[in-house]
């Protein structure tokens, strides 16, 4: 009989769940398991899948960041405006956006460190302030019209799998998700950064007295997360070719959903981007069974991932209580 230990009950559980969820799709509907359908559930979640990852390093570290939807939106519409309103290179633009994410992940991470206030009031104001922010650079959506974007980023860097009659255009958007949760997990695994997210996590009293850095470990989590909000932003950008002041609301919901799901703990210390990648893969196959089934409200994939979400917190209390 195989033991499995208890802190990997949840990922198993997730990867179960999208197996099953996929043979269920591809058994009710024809061409649910085709290459055009897996194609379009990576691209669609690719924004998702980087988001995401920001928030797994957060909830890793026993803390929570609810602005990520608001910093997403702030960069497309900043990356936006900087290239169709002031003529602005879109790799300069891109740049741009990605320094501000990251200082102002950096800003709540000070805040919250130096005045010892919980991160969900700090972030739940850098949401409100990274919203207002957006509106503040451009109140309206802004298409990107800059050749580069569509022919270069969206058209040349894209590579052409030899899968089906016509083979499967797999654009930047989704190297850069992939490329991400890669350098992610070795950050997590292989840095003495990762293992103090994990350590701080766990038990805060313990890492310190290991010797472990708590407050560079918290400042770290934090820039991550807003530079992760902000490259998730880009890929939304990208995949949108425009900027919106008031899209991506909610997101944060669904970053902390996937994170969930994917089975690391809200109290921190137990979780892995593996999971994260998969939890990912699980809302994406719910949205598509609803879409393919048609006479469905998209406000099911919300009930669905609702009661996922319940369902593995309550799995993780159970795990949590035979652990002590």
């Amino acid at each position: 009989m195989i033991h499995v230990a208890r802190r990997h009950v949840p990922i198993l559980t997730t990867l179960t769940l999208v197996v099953v969820t996929f043979l269920a799709g591809s058994i009710a509907y024809t061409n649910f398991a085709s290459v055009g359908v897996v194609r379009n559930l990576l691209v669609d979640n690719a924004f998702l899948a980087v988001a995401a990852i920001g928030a797994t390093f957060v909830i890793l570290s026993g803390a929570i960041d609810l602005s990520v939807g608001s910093v997403m939106a702030f960069t497309s519409i900043l990356i936006a405006s900087l290239v169709e309103k002031h003529g602005v290179h879109p790799i300069a633009a891109i740049a741009i956006s990605l320094v501000v994410g990251g200082s102002f992940g950096l800003c709540q991470g000070v805040i919250i460190d130096v005045f010892r206030l919980p991160p969900f009031l700090v972030t739940l104001a850098g949401m409100f302030f990274a919203r207002g922010a957006a509106f503040l650079i451009y109140p309206q959506s802004i298409g990107i019209k800059h050749a580069f974007v569509g022919n270069v980023l969206n058209d040349q860097l894209s590579v052409v799998l030899p899968l089906g009659e016509r083979g499967a255009s797999i654009p930047v958007t989704v190297d850069i998700a992939i490329i991400t949760i890669a350098l992610g997990a070795i950050v997590l695994r292989a840095t003495r950064f990762g293992r103090s997210v994990y350590a701080v996590g766990d038990d805060e009293n313990s890492a310190l007295l290991m010797g472990l850095n708590i407050r560079a470990t918290r400042l770290g989590v934090f820039t991550l997360s807003g530079l992760c909000s902000a490259l998730a932003g880009v890929v939304f950008t990208l995949y949108q070719q425009s900027g919106d002041p008031a899209a991506c609301k909610g997101f944060e919901l669904d970053a902390i959903a996937a994170v969930v799901i994917g089975g690391t703990l809200l109290r921190g210390g137990v979780g892995s981007l593996l999971g994260t990648g998969l939890g990912v893969l699980l809302l994406g196959l719910i949205q598509t069974i609803i879409t393919f089934q048609g006479n469905l409200s998209s406000w099911w994939t919300r009930i669905v991932v609702g009661l996922l979400v319940l369902a593995f917190v309550a799995l993780q209390g159970q795990l949590s209580k035979r652990d002590e």
